[in-house]
C-alpha cells in the first residue's frame, strides 16, 4: 500500500522516538554494583571495560513518564500534534475513518476535508480512510459530525502511541518453526543478538530505521548472544515499524495497517509494547485480528496503579502484561486491573541497544510484554481462535502452578523469569 502522508509523518514521526532514543535514561534505577571490567582476558592480559558493553546511564522514574512525554510533545510540536478532548496526543487535523459511508465522506469534503489516503487494509479487508481538515477546523467537531451521520462506521482522531518503558528459526519441540510479530519502532537487525533470527520487515518504504525501543523489545523475543537470550531465541520475527524515526510516535492508522500486514503473514502472536488512549479504528483492527485467530499481547503501561486503562492492552481479548522486579514484585509504576493477564521481568534487566555500548538497562511493562508474546508464540505458530484460547489457558496454568486464577496485580502469575539478564551478570 502507498501512504502519501508517510513522508509528513516521518518528519513528524523523529519527538517520541527522540524521547525513545533517550529512553535508556528513563529507568530510575540506582547505581548498580557492576564490575569495573568485563569479558575474557585478551592477548594483552587486559579485560574489556564494562562501559564498552553496557550503558549504565541512570533510568528515570516511569510513573509520570508517559504523561510528561505527552505534554512535552504537544508543547514542542503544535504544528504536528493536537490534544483530543481527553488530552491525548493526535496528529493535528486528521480524522480516521473505518469503513466510512459515502454520505459521511461527502460531508467531510463539503467541510473542506481532503483525503490523505484511502486503502483497503491487507488481510483485514476493511477500508481505512485518512482525512485532513482545513486549517482552523475542529477535529473534535468533525469526528462527532461524522459519527452522527454514519453510526455504523468508526471515526476518531489519529492518536499517536508511545513505548511503555525506557531503554536506554527456533522450534517448539518437534512442532513448526516459531514465528512472532512485532508492532513497534525499528529493529537493529545488524546487532549480534539477531544473528540467528530471520527478520521480515514492514514499513518505512522498506528502509530499516533502528531505534532503541524496538531493538530492545525484539531482543527479548528472539535475540540470542553470549550475554542475552530472548524467550524464543532464533525465532522468525515479523517486525512492523510504525515510527520510521518519527519523534511523535506511532499513529493509530499505521498500527492498524501493520496489523493488516501481519494478518497477511499469518503470524499467530503479535506483540505491541505501545500505549495510548482508546481509539475507534484501532479497536476495530484489534477485533478483526482476533476474529481471524490472532493473539495480541500488549504492555499495560506505566502510568501508575490508579491510572485509567491504556490501550491496546485494555481491549477485550488482548493479553495485557505487567512487569515485575527480580523478587517478583510488581513495578510500582505499572498499571493494575482486569486487563493484566500475565507478569514477566520488567526491571533490573538488560537488553540489546543499537550502536555502542550494545546493551543497556531497561525498565517498564514494554519489556515484559515481549517475553509473554514469545512464550505464547511457541504454542500458536499460526492464527487459530481455538488454539489461541488453549495457548493462553496453558500459560495461565503454568504461571499458576496448575491453577488459572487471575488478580489485578500480576494476572495469572509470573512467567519468563529465566529471560532476565541482570546487569551484574554481564561479566
Amino acid at each position: 500500500m502507498k501512504f502519501p502522508y508517510v513522508k509528513m509523518r516521518a518528519a513528524a514521526a523523529a519527538v517520541l522516538l527522540g524521547a525513545a532514543a533517550s529512553a535508556h535514561a528513563q529507568l530510575g534505577l540506582p547505581s548498580l554494583p557492576l564490575p569495573g571490567r568485563i569479558g575474557p582476558v585478551g592477548l594483552d592480559g587486559l579485560r574489556r571495560p564494562v562501559d564498552r558493553l553496557l550503558d549504565r546511564a541512570p533510568l528515570p522514574d516511569l510513573g509520570s513518564l508517559r504523561l510528561d512525554t505527552v505534554k512535552q510533545l504537544l508543547r514542542n510540536h503544535p504544528d504536528q500534534l493536537e490534544a483530543d478532548p481527553r488530552g491525548e496526543p493526535a496528529l493535528r487535523g486528521e480524522v480516521l475513518a473505518w469503513s466510512p459511508s459515502e454520505a459521511a465522506l461527502q460531508a467531510a469534503r463539503d467541510a473542506g476535508a481532503t483525503v490523505v489516503s484511502d486503502d483497503v487494509l491487507p488481510g483485514l479487508g476493511d477500508r481505512m480512510v485518512v482525512l485532513r481538515l482545513p486549517a482552523g477546523a475542529s477535529t473534535a467537531a468533525m469526528v462527532e459530525q461524522l459519527r452522527a451521520i454514519d453510526p455504523d462506521g468508526s471515526y476518531d482522531f489519529n492518536h499517536v502511541y508511545t513505548g511503555s518503558g525506557a531503554a536506554g528459526g527456533v522450534r517448539a519441540g518437534d512442532g513448526p518453526a516459531v514465528r512472532v510479530g512485532l508492532v513497534d519502532s525499528g529493529v537493529d537487525g545488524d546487532h549480534p543478538v539477531f544473528e540467528d533470527a530471520a527478520i521480515t520487515r514492514w514499513g518505512c518504504n522498506g528502509q530499516a530505521v533502528p531505534a532503541p525501543h524496538g531493538t530492545a523489545v525484539a531482543a527479548l523475543m528472539v535475540g540470542r548472544s553470549e550475554h542475552l537470550h530472548g524467550a524464543a531465541p532464533g525465532a522468525s520475527l515479523y517486525a512492523a515499524d510504525v515510527y520510521c524515526g518519527s519523534p511523535v510516535g506511532g499513529a493509530a492508522d499505521r498500527i492498524a495497517a501493520a496489523l493488516g500486514w501481519l494478518d497477511q503473514q499469518a503470524v499467530g502472536v503479535v506483540n505491541i509494547s505501545l500505549v495510548g488512549p482508546s481509539n475507534a479504528l484501532l479497536a476495530r483492527a484489534v477485533a478483526a485480528m482476533q476474529a481471524h485467530g490472532h493473539l495480541l499481547v500488549a504492555a499495560v503501561g506505566n502510568d501508575g496503579p490508579a491510572a485509567p486503562p491504556l490501550y491496546p492492552a485494555s481491549y477485550p481479548g488482548v493479553v495485557g502484561v505487567t512487569g515485575v522486579d527480580r523478587r517478583g514484585k510488581p513495578l510500582p509504576e505499572a498499571a493494575r486491573g482486569p486487563q493484566v493477564k500475565f507478569a514477566a521481568p520488567g526491571s533490573q534487566m538488560v537488553s540489546a541497544a543499537p550502536g555502542t555500548p550494545p546493551y543497556r538497562q531497561v525498565r517498564g511493562t514494554s519489556f515484559a510484554a515481549p517475553i509473554v508474546a514469545a512464550l505464547l508464540a511457541q504454542r500458536l505458530p499460526r492464527p487459530d481462535r481455538a488454539a489461541a484460547a488453549r495457548a493462553v489457558d496453558a500459560l495461565a496454568r503454568e504461571a499458576g502452578h496448575g491453577q488459572a486464577v487471575a488478580n489485578d496485580e500480576v494476572g495469572y502469575g509470573i512467567v519468563g523469569a529465566a529471560v532476565r539478564t541482570d546487569p551484574a551478570d554481564l561479566r
